[in-house]
């Protein structure tokens, strides 16, 4: 909704506010003056004239309160798709005419009390129902919102105050502390701890320094950065968001068009058993004013307002929901399918583990030797390395706070390892192989686990002690895959990875099945396979290199950085690679899928039930709904419907 829509909307909603109180006011004297009141309170004032001023205030209350339910009947004829405007232009109008046919002279009494409240708690409906739809968008803006509106452009050496949609690449922008990033982009120099939990739904700040990304909207902490921008506004990742949750709220979903032939259908109902039950009672002896009193309580029951709003609330909820918390859904009818899943194949190990290597065990062979000495010589010969496992050895150096050693005479030894001299003695850090060639027996227990990879150190060419690195699994996973189970989702991992990895790792989380060294082309032959068995299948994966895979899954599930987001083929995007976001996103579409099924058994059953009561089925039994209690009912089945659709919650 841009901001076009938006105050469109709003002046909708200020416009049935201005309506509904007009109404009310003239409605008390109406009221009063009408026979029937009267006959209640046991007050009878009549005087010439006086069906004549409660002909006025009436005209003034059908013409004036009930012109947005015409307006909107004329437009609904002109597209030739009848529906609640209809329904309620129609009944209005027969309740105004028949009316006033009874002040010039047609014996019956008049409807206009029951007009004027008919009126009255329609547009009390209809504002309601504006102000819950617009509460739903509201989240959406507040997604906007997140963007802030200037930015401080370094400008050679000053800074200037520009507006943020005038940045295009390549600008330099000054984020200072606490502030929200301005654009896109990649830290020129600074460092600092970003929030981005309203962009990912990540809830712990992220450590970012130079050459990290940055994503437009999210808070900086503490240290001022400097962001060289790397695309304009409208290509930013949360315009984009944006936009897709826009798209989503409009793209119609099966439920949706389910809701809308139930409308049309509804619509057609009241309009025909409206005229049956009045030319019914007519025929059986009634009289005019009876049989048309009739005829307009059931066309008002029937007025599927609950119906139309059943679906589209629900909707717009939970697509705003999902986009706070990293779901982003491109696909209506993928999220809504995400019920049937009974199988998720999670593609490369890299989402159920962090993906990087980590040391998971330093043992030294030498009484002399502290695991940190290990370490720190090993740490030396691998800082001008870029090999994940090198990159280990000094994330763990780091982590252990060692000091740090400088090395000489660094050599590479050809693919097996390095050496150096460090600390005045000759050090080398090799692997397997390297012992093999040379005849040094392994040391016990080392590379028992077929998923760690294991480096030695050699001291002075004595075998000193051994380093064991290995992918760690992410926290999350095992909570996933458990939760997958008592859905009853069996879950597969479809890797390139090695054998041993991916049977230590499904082995940990206890994964129904694994497939292991997969070339990208084979995924989809295993995809299929798993379909050709009957299952309804959910792919995650990159959305990059998984694209034939995840078009071939009943639902592609991208996971992956903010960059990814155009992940084309995928139906639903994940911005963080959390499996713990998977499985809530398969029980939140469960959910919204309940709260729909609820609201449209609502919004029709009540209709069965108070449809033969307004036309008079228990007459004989004293039970008849008035054409105000109708709408009263009506009203309250909105109200019901949309206070549902705001209960929906994402655990």
């Amino acid at each position: 909704m841009g901001h076009a829509g938006h105050d469109h909307h709003a002046m909708m909603i200020s416009d049935f506010r201005k309506r509904f109180y007009v109404v009310l006011i003239l409605t008390i004297p109406a009221m009063l003056l009408s026979t029937m009141i009267q006959h209640w309170l046991h007050i009878h004032f009549q005087f010439t004239g006086s069906k004549y001023i409660l002909l006025t205030l009436s005209s003034v209350i059908f013409f004036y309160g009930g012109w947005p339910f015409l307006n909107g009947w004329r437009q609904e004829m002109k597209s030739w798709n009848p529906g609640m405007m209809t329904l309620i232009g129609f009944a209005i109008t027969v309740a105004y005419v028949y009316s006033v046919a009874t002040v010039f002279g047609l014996n019956g009494m008049d409807f206009f009390w029951e007009l004027a409240t008919l009126i009255l708690i329609m547009l009390l409906g209809h504002w309601i129902e504006m102000k819950s739809v617009a509460g739903a968008s509201r989240e959406l803006e507040l997604l906007v919102q997140l963007m802030p509106d200037d930015a401080h452009l370094v400008h050679g050496d000053h800074i200037m105050e520009v507006k943020t949609e005038t940045l295009k690449e390549g600008d330099i922008v000054l984020i200072k502390p606490g502030e929200k990033v301005a654009a896109d982009g990649i830290i020129s120099e600074g460092e600092s701890y970003l929030n981005e939990s309203l962009l990912t739904g990540e809830s712990k700040p992220v450590e970012k320094r130079k050459d990290d990304k940055v994503i437009a909207g999210s808070i900086n902490g503490n240290g001022a950065i400097k962001v060289a921008v790397s695309h304009g506004a409208k290509d930013s990742y949360l315009s984009q968001v944006v936009k897709l949750v826009q798209d989503a709220q409009k793209s119609k979903s099966k439920t949706q068009l389910l809701a809308d032939t139930a409308a049309r259908w509804l619509t057609l109902i009241a309009i025909v058993a409206g005229i049956a039950t009045f030319l019914i009672w007519w025929i059986s002896g009634k009289d005019l004013a009876f049989s048309i009193e009739r005829m307009v309580t059931v066309i008002v029951i029937c007025c599927p307002h609950a119906l139309g709003l059943a679906v589209p609330l629900v909707v717009a909820r939970s697509t705003a929901l999902s986009a706070k918390n990293g779901l982003l859904i491109k696909n209506r009818t993928a999220f809504e399918n995400a019920r049937k899943i009974t199988t998720l194949v999670f593609d490369k190990t890299g989402t159920l583990t962090v993906g990087k290597f980590a040391v998971s065990r330093i043992v030294t062979l030498q009484s002399d030797l502290k695991e940190n000495d290990l370490i720190r010589l090993a740490a030396a010969l691998e800082q001008n390395s870029e090999h994940p496992i090198a990159t280990g050895i000094l994330e763990k150096a780091k982590e252990l706070s060692v000091s740090r050693l400088a090395a000489e005479n660094f050599k590479a030894i050809a693919g097996k390892g390095v050496e150096a001299t460090a600390d005045g003695k000759a050090v080398k850090v090799v692997s397997p192989g390297y012992l093999k060639e040379n005849k040094i027996p392994l040391p016990e227990g080392a590379g028992s686990d077929s998923a760690e990879t294991t480096v030695y150190v050699l001291i002075n060419d004595l075998l000193s002690g051994y380093i064991s690195l290995a992918d760690t699994i992410r926290p999350e996973s095992a909570d996933a895959i458990l939760i997958l189970h008592e859905n009853r989702i069996k879950s597969v991992l479809l890797t390139g990875d090695n054998r041993q990895v991916a049977e230590s790792v499904s082995k940990k989380l206890g994964i129904d099945t694994y497939f292991s060294e997969v070339l990208p082309h084979q995924k989809l032959e295993k995809i299929k396979e798993l379909q050709t068995q009957g299952e309804f299948v959910a792919m995650t994966g990159d959305g990059v290199n998984d694209a034939p895979a995840l078009a071939q899954a009943d639902i592609g599930i991208a996971v992956g950085s903010g960059s990814d987001i155009a992940a084309e083929t995928a139906g639903i995007i994940l911005v963080n690679s959390n499996p713990k976001d998977i499985v809530s996103l398969i029980l939140f579409g469960k959910a919204t899928y309940r709260k729909m099924m609820q609201n449209l058994a609502w919004a029709t059953g009540y209709n069965a039930i108070a449809l033969p009561l307004a036309a008079g089925v228990l007459y004989e039994m004293g039970i008849l709904l008035s054409p105000a209690a109708g709408a009263v009912l009506m009203s309250l089945s909105t109200i019901i419907v949309a206070i549902n659709a705001s209960l929906l919650k994402l655990k």
